[in-house]
């Protein structure tokens, strides 16, 4: 048996007992945490050794890793820790996986270097202050092969068990066959074209309409390749929880039809959606699933294993028998597990956890990112942050202890940024320094209560703290791919309040090293014309393989009408009301149905809606709300039946604009009253002007291509199959300009 494991890995499985305790809190970033590393390494001697490569094996278990450094002139291997806040509430448990870690590298070295002794340290660097709390110990040789061949012994059996499960994984993947008869139109070709960008180590962007079976046809090449490509992990990635449920489905297909039961997949969800107890907090004084976690955890990860697919119910069942956070269960069998399928943060978020146990554990890995265009929107929204003036203002009036100079600080640095100005945005081209500074100082001092009486933290407080420390955070990222900017409005009494935001444009730069550090990633979606845009602001490689997959529709099949008489320009759009009601009549009354009509905003729909309603009383129908819950989607959606009959209205680029499969007679038309731009504000037009500056197109990439992705993923929702028929008709005078027609699929047939 060879099995391969990180040093890290390997500690974390043996040497973790007790509770799960998240109170030494928040800790630093990935970003904060290496450059803290960096300038730990940038004090020490010119012979210092950085990032020292190490490997070792005990029966048959090879142990590798990187030591954070050596001195070789005093004999000292450091481990290098980040941290925020008084170390000595550091719970005991995580000193002791440091030490665990540290040892372990101490033998690696001793072995490596024929050392027969060693100093071991563990070095504290506190991010905020740059100071540094240097721990250390000396060791014999003998000793810390003691200690590693311990640890080594406790993953063994675990070992054993997964080198036996990837044996038996292996054969059956490669054994694996399409789990149906014949691919469909363009799967074939989508499946072929994936595997050999895997294969070739390239990036891939796929363009392919509704009805080919993208899930399956991206999932299915990716398992095929990953033993010849020797991939640990496979990441699916998707925008919503539809998405997730598609691919566990195109999942279960696969496996059921393949008798694949070695194969290890997982779901993971948001802590908020998983969590069993969300008036405790994560620890074990609060929470009974993380007092004893760790304990708990050896029987609960074994019973875990057993199971091929952890959906979100099967985990979550497996959890509470054993009674352990269903959450944090998650997030141990993500190093277990070959394919996870999660939403897009847990790969490009700033902390994003698959990201960083793919870099810690130096895996190989693939993904599929699914319905790719909405990874722009996402990628900024990951990147930017946002705080309003009100809730300082509310803070302050609540007089939290220690807190009211340091607030009051804050709030006249805040009210120096715009007491000059008079329009209501203003946006920067540089930070706030000043401003910054004081944020700084008011999260240090927090923190410093955090660390000292976690639960006396008022929530109000601990809210403002979370936001605040946001806004530091990506205060360090930005450059001129971001946007700073004051909102004023007024408050009580009629004061000026403002509200600061910092908005990444382009995520190009922070998205490209994720897409650069995976063996491949596979961009795919109905909507990914032009490319450019896309391979310019999601930070594609240079050799990015492009493949638009022919629709496997007719044009036949829909009737694409533009209607170019009626404008919906917000000047135009009292006028268009009437007339879009007799379209929609015309319509209804020639071919009875269920229809979906789409428009630019609530108030223009209800406008619309209305006057159907009062001069078509006949005519059935409803209406996407603000705001609407689950609950409220699904009675949206369930109101399109077989041969039913009515109009839904909804929002363009909103939850019914895509993601909605309404098959056959369930839907057989759609009305789009709308080139579905952007609003035009002084937000988006600075947009406009920052990719205009970079792209040369600031329009274009502001408001023609988002605008019009929109229009086609909505009228993706009429034809979902080769048998389906149906109508669109596209309401505005601009969808007859070529440049707007030339985004169409290729398939329309305008009239």
């Amino acid at each position: 048996m060879s099995y391969v494991v990180a040093v890290r890995a390997l500690c974390e499985f043996s040497a973790k007992v007790g509770d799960l305790d998240l109170r030494f809190t928040p800790s630093p970033t990935a970003e904060e945490g290496m450059a803290g590393h960096r300038r730990v390494v940038a004090r020490r001697g010119a012979g210092y050794q950085a990032e020292v490569t190490l490997e070792g094996e005990y029966q048959g278990l090879r142990v590798r890793g990187r030591a954070d450094g050596y001195d070789p002139a005093r004999n000292r291997l450091e481990e290098i820790k980040t941290h925020r806040g008084d170390l000595a509430r550091q719970p005991d448990n995580h000193r002791q996986l440091h030490w665990a870690q540290a040892k372990v590298y101490g033998w690696l070295l001793c072995q490596a270097r024929q050392l027969t002794a060693i100093e071991v340290a563990l070095v504290y660097l506190d991010v905020d202050s740059d100071g540094q709390t240097i721990i250390s110990a000396r060791h014999d040789a003998d000793e810390l092969r003691q200690f590693f061949e311990a640890q080594c012994q406790r993953f063994l059996a675990w070992a054993h068990a997964q080198a036996r499960r990837l044996a038996e994984r292996d054969q059956g993947l490669q054994a694996l066959t399409f789990p149906y008869p014949e691919f469909r139109q363009g799967q074939r070709q989508l499946a072929e074209t994936l595997y050999k960008a895997v294969s070739t180590g390239r990036c891939l962007m796929v363009q392919a309409s509704t009805g080919i079976g993208k899930t399956l046809g991206t999932l299915f090449p990716l398992l095929k390749a990953l033993v010849p490509q020797q991939l640990d992990k496979l990441y699916f990635l998707t925008a919503k929880t539809p998405g997730r449920a598609l691919a566990l489905d195109a999942l279960r297909q696969i496996t059921q039809a393949c008798a694949q039961p070695a194969l290890r997949s997982l779901e993971l969800i948001a802590r908020d959606k998983a969590c069993e107890f969300p008036d405790k907090a994560c620890h074990g004084e609060s929470c009974p699933l993380a007092r004893g976690f760790y304990d708990r955890l050896p029987a609960a990860r074994e019973a875990a294993a057993q199971v091929p697919l952890l959906d979100r119910a099967t985990l979550r069942e497996v959890a509470l028998a054993h009674q352990v956070c269903p959450y944090y269960l998650s997030q141990e069998m993500a190093r277990w597990v070959d394919l996870l399928v999660a939403d897009y943060n847990y790969y490009f978020d700033a902390h994003a956890l698959l990201f960083g146990l793919a870099q810690a554990n130096q895996w190989r890995t693939a993904v599929l990112v699914d319905e790719a265009h909405n990874l722009v929107e996402r990628g900024r929204q990951m990147y930017s942050a946002s705080l309003d003036q009100g809730r300082l203002l509310a803070l302050r009036q609540s007089k939290p202890a220690g807190l009211g100079g340091a607030l009051d600080r804050l709030n006249r640095q805040w009210n120096a940024l715009y007491k000059a100005q008079v329009a209501p945005y203003q946006a920067a081209e540089q930070l706030p320094e000043a401003f910054l500074g004081a944020l700084q100082q008011c999260i240090g001092l927090i923190q410093e209560r955090l660390n000292q009486a976690p639960n006396e933290v008022e929530p109000a407080v601990l809210e403002f703290f979370y936001q605040a420390l946001q806004f530091s955070r990506v205060a360090e990222l930005f450059d001129p791919h971001f946007l700073f900017d004051i909102t004023l409005r007024s408050g009580p009494r009629g004061r000026r309040l403002a509200t600061l935001c910092l908005r990444n444009v382009v995520p190009a730069r922070l998205l490209g090293p994720r897409m650069s550090a995976a063996r491949s990633v596979t961009l795919f979606s109905a909507t990914l014309n032009p490319q450019h845009y896309y391979r310019d602001l999601l930070g594609m490689p240079a050799d990015t393989a492009w493949l638009e997959v022919a629709a496997p529709f007719r044009g036949e099949q829909l009737e694409v009408r533009i209607v170019s008489e009626v404008s919906t320009r917000y000047q135009q759009r009292q006028a268009s009301l009437a007339p879009i009601v007799e379209l929609i009549a015309a319509q209804y009354s020639r071919q009875p149905g269920n229809y979906l009509a789409f428009f630019s905003s609530f108030e223009y729909l209800e406008q619309v809606a209305g006057l159907l309603a009062a001069t078509h009383p006949g005519i059935p129908l409803w209406r996407q709300a603000p705001g609407m819950d689950e609950g409220s989607r699904e009675a949206f959606l369930a109101r399109f039946v077989e041969d039913g009959q009515g109009v839904g209205f909804a929002v363009l680029g909103g939850a019914f604009g895509e993601g909605v499969d309404l098959p056959g007679t369930r839907l057989i038309g759609a009305f789009v009253a709308t080139l579905g731009l952007p609003q035009v504000n002084p937000v988006n037009e600075q947009f406009k002007q920052r990719l205009g500056r970079q792209f040369g197109a600031g329009f274009d990439y502001a408001y023609l291509y988002p605008g019009v992705r929109k229009v086609i993923q909505a009228a993706g929702r009429v034809i979902r199959g080769d048998q389906d028929r149906g109508v669109l008709l596209l309401i505005d005078e601009r969808f007859v300009e070529p440049r707007v027609r030339q985004m169409f699929p290729s398939w329309w047939h305008c009239a």
